[in-house]
């Protein structure tokens, strides 16, 4: 199966999956309210997960667990016989769960009971045994448990692979939040734009050595679908590589199907750590190959105030040492986060809106930033998405290509990529997303990064949809400026310059700014622009800053000659002509309106 096909398999998988799993929540209505189902049907989709994973070596562990009962260590004996890092030691599964209603609630504990502390702790996080207590004293558990034995809810690795299931619980996730009228905290990575990502990121990289141990992080992982998709493209380009995924999630009902997925695939759980990225780091001191990750934008962050405060003011101690944003839109902190992450040859794609590019003037924390970034050389090139792009929102959004050590070709450079008109569109919208972005699409971003030179790339999807990307190559400090400020002599009432110990006093009212370009100088810039109309003025040195943005687009602006006035008029005249024949023909030229018979 091909990205695309797969892509569109998703689409399906989801609303099937999700809307099966979205009715069970409709039995608990009365005993919960609308905004609380997720808190039932989240951990109990990661339970079933476990337990169809576990269904085919169930008898193999139970038989197993009464032969070591005797054993001080038996964790390994059970973790063979059950295929995965994790187990179940009770002899219940949900079909002889559901044959005894009378004792449902004693069972199932045992059954909970029974898995390995890896699971146990997933359930802690979700405080579900909490909801346990409370479905039972609604009567609602027989029905829920029930209603996850069906074949339509079949969640084995054999009907619903792991990519998929992420989904499927995001998808979740969003429908629980979208009811109670709350923000869903995220917006959700479709597989197209992770694909892109994962393409950009190991471009012309070169697979050094067979085997090759590779280490990436999300520092926002969600259900952690990012990490696996990162891990199939790195398979692909080397069967003998291994990945070791990491990732830190704050919403621990996301991050329990991560830990629950990473359990699976028979990786380390230990590496998918709970809690927030800013303000309590778990990989402090680590770096990493790559780092992959869509975090929040438009998310404040004052509540991680005082922790990110403290570690600004650590300077280079710390990972926020340029500067801080304004405590409205925490995007950029994850930003600097994941460029303190990277190994010196490390490589990061993350995914950005608008305000990062330009957000700030000079000297502020967002533009400090952005110098910080480009003055480094770290900042190789920003990709724009298509709007629609995303399940829950239509705002442009643009993809970061930070790496620690560029190409000898791309260096003191960035590559600017409009990459908006590059799509196909959706038959049937999911949520706000109404483009894909198709293997045909990436291909054409992927070659416009590849061959690095200012073009128009074209291309034809299957469908016959027009591809369009354009790539412009910038020097870096054409990103940056110089910002001065301009003085004017304070007059007194007889039109002469007002002195304080000697020296000129500042009209604040006629006070001004201009940004000179770092590649000008600001004294010629100053003599050419300003003097001619302002004979009198000055700079005042002491107040210059340098800033940096990236003129996204008027980089990409391309002038459209207006239509001379003269057609405008003669196009109008025909208008007019063409309305007055209609106007005589309904009305006669009598004023009359006519019916017909005249």
């Amino acid at each position: 199966m091909d990205t695309n096909q797969k892509i569109s398999q998703v689409g399906v998988n989801i609303q099937e999956k999700a809307t099966v799993i979205w009715n069970v929540a409709n039995s608990l209505f009365g005993a919960y309210k609308p905004h609380e189902y997720g808190l039932v049907i989240l951990p109990m989709v990661v339970i079933k997960r476990f337990h169809d994973c576990l269904l085919p070596t169930h008898d193999k562990v139970v038989e197993t667990f009464k032969n070591i009962q005797g054993l001080a260590v038996k964790d390994a004996f059970l973790r063979k016989a059950s295929g995965y890092r994790f187990y179940n030691t009770s002899e219940y599964t949900f079909e002889k769960l559901k044959a005894d209603p009378e004792n449902i609630k004693v069972n199932f504990e045992a059954y909970l009971n029974g898995f390995s502390d890896n699971v146990m702790d997933i359930l802690a996080r979700m405080d579900f045994f909490t909801q346990l207590e409370r479905m039972s004293n609604a009567g609602l558990l027989y029905q829920v448990i029930s209603d996850f034995c069906t074949e339509k809810a079949d969640m084995s690795p054999e009907k619903i692979s792991a990519v998929d299931m992420g989904y499927i619980f995001e998808n979740l996730v969003q429908r629980f939040s979208e009811s109670y009228d709350e923000e869903a905290g995220a917006h959700f990575t479709s597989r197209d734009i992770i694909y892109l990502m994962c393409d950009l990121l190991t471009d012309r990289m070169g697979m050094a050595g067979e085997g090759r141990i590779y280490t990436v992080y999300d520092m926002a992982m969600g259900t952690s679908q990012m990490l696996t998709c990162m891990e199939e493209r790195l398979s692909a380009l080397d069967k003998a590589a291994n990945l070791i995924c990491y990732g830190q999630e704050i919403n621990p009902f996301t991050f329990g199907i991560a830990k629950a997925d990473m359990l699976i695939r028979g990786g380390n759980p230990d590496n998918m750590q709970f809690g927030d990225t800013l303000s309590d780091d778990k990989f402090k001191d680590m770096t990493f190959d790559f780092v992959i990750s869509n975090p929040p934008f438009g998310i404040d962050w004052k509540r991680e105030a005082s922790k990110v405060e403290a570690e600004h003011k650590l300077g280079n101690g710390g990972r926020f040492a340029p500067g801080l944003p304004q405590k409205s839109d925490g995007q950029m902190l994850f930003l600097m986060n994941g460029i303190a992450k990277l190994k010196d040859t490390g490589r990061m794609a993350i995914i950005q809106n608008g305000s990062s590019l330009f957000t700030g003037d000079a000297g502020s924390g967002p533009s400090e930033i952005r110098r910080y970034i480009i003055e480094n050389d770290w900042l190789d090139a920003i990709v724009q998405l298509p709007n629609d792009s995303f399940y829950n929102t239509g705002i442009a959004t643009y993809i970061w290509l930070v790496t620690k050590e560029k190409p000898v070709s791309h260096r003191e450079h960035v590559q600017l990529i409009d990459a908006s008109k590059c799509f196909v569109p959706r038959r049937k919208p999911i949520g706000n997303k109404r483009v894909d972005i198709t293997q045909e699409a990436r291909d054409l971003i992927v070659k416009a990064y590849g061959e690095y030179r200012d073009d128009t790339f074209e291309a034809t999807a299957e469908g016959g949809h027009k591809l369009v990307v354009k790539s412009k190559i910038l020097p870096a400090l054409s990103l940056g400026y110089n910002k001065i400020t301009v003085e004017n002599p304070l007059l007194d009432p007889d039109g002469k310059p007002i002195l304080k110990k000697g020296k000129l006093q500042s009209d604040l009212s006629k006070r001004d700014t201009e940004n000179v370009p770092l590649d000008e100088d600001t004294d010629e810039y100053f003599r050419r622009e300003v003097l001619p109309y302002s004979p009198d003025a000055w700079i005042d040195h002491s107040k210059d800053k340098v800033g940096y943005e990236i003129p996204f687009t008027r980089t990409f602006y391309e002038y459209k000659v207006l239509e001379p006035a003269a057609d405008i008029a003669a196009r109008i005249e025909e208008h007019e002509k063409v309305l007055m024949k209609k106007l005589h023909a309904l009305f006669g030229n009598d004023g009359e309106q006519n019916d017909g018979n005249n």
